[in-house]
């Protein structure tokens, strides 16, 4: 049975990946809210132009304190449960038991990381709003005690429902995928590769593709959800904003932002995966 993970690990990895793919996050969640068909690096280009590059680094504090609290829970939550499961079935792991222990692991994260994405959703999407319709929050913290004064909360669980199915997908996709690639690339008798970085990229590349195509449909509503807002104040739920999308755009709305969102979780997955894996041996270094 492998050595047990800090709890901590899942977060620091997923903090760091998102320091270096965050520009690239952000483009993804203002393709979600607007109804443009912009292609992903023109938008990209034209919110530098703009705005600045700096720009591109805005909602940076949500990013990473969404990992914080998401990433982190997801991750330590994996291990606990699959620990769990080895230890009853003598150190194994079946493929089955990976995709449940990281699709409950993914359905906590997900209720317990909602309010930071709220805010993440919200910091992201103001570059591309009217000036009254934006948000303004300095910083993530700010941001979260904004919310519960000014709207309750009642509003971080906006989009609940659709967050924690992506999380759920998310989750499975990324975990099971990468630890099944992984175990085929390292017994594959042909390739005979090592546990070392071209094994850790290529696994995590399949995840990364896998993790955007599942999750992209419940990320759109996720995201349009939690931004939505009306002059009345009052934001349209889920059915409607389904309905309105479906009727202006077609199903392909579901999908819209795919390629920016793989462009984004791509790189994000490989970054993440690496930076865990070596955390992984500095940690088990100190401890021999």
């Amino acid at each position: 049975m492998a050595r047990q993970q800090p709890f901590w690990l899942g977060g620091a990895s997923a903090s760091m990946a998102a320091c270096f793919t965050h520009p690239l996050d952000r483009t993804k969640y203002c393709m979600q809210v607007l109804s443009s068909k912009q292609p992903m690096l023109k938008a990209l280009h034209t919110f530098a132009v703009r705005d600045g590059i700096r720009s591109l680094w805005s909602g940076l504090s949500a990013s990473i304190l969404r990992q914080t609290t998401y990433s982190t829970a997801r991750f330590a939550l994996y291990d606990v449960l699959a620990r769990n499961i080895q230890r009853r079935n003598g150190g194994k792991l079946s493929t089955g038991s990976t995709i449940a222990c990281a699709g409950v692991a993914g359905g906590l994260a997900g209720m317990i990381g909602n309010p930071t994405e709220v805010v993440l959703v919200r910091m992201c999407a103001d570059g591309v709003k009217e000036p009254t319709q934006r948000y303004l929050y300095p910083n993530a913290i700010r941001g979260l005690i904004r919310i519960g004064r000014e709207e309750g909360l009642k509003t971080f669980t906006k989009g609940l429902g659709p967050n924690v199915v992506r999380s759920i997908l998310m989750n499975v996709s990324q975990i099971a995928v990468y630890t099944s690639a992984k175990r085929q690339l390292l017994s594959n008798k042909i390739l005979k590769l090592s546990d070392g970085v071209p094994v850790h990229i290529a696994a995590s590349l399949a995840a990364g593709t896998v993790a955007t195509t599942v999750c992209a449909p419940a990320d759109v509503l996720k995201s349009r959800l939690q931004s939505a807002t009306s002059a009345s104040g009052e934001a349209p739920g889920l059915a409607k904003i389904f309905v309105t999308s479906l009727k202006n755009e077609g199903p392909g709305f579901l999908m819209k932002g795919w390629t920016p969102a793989w462009l984004r979780l791509a790189p994000n997955t490989i970054l993440m995966f690496l930076f865990m894996e070596q955390l992984q041996r500095l940690v088990s270094a100190k401890t021999l």
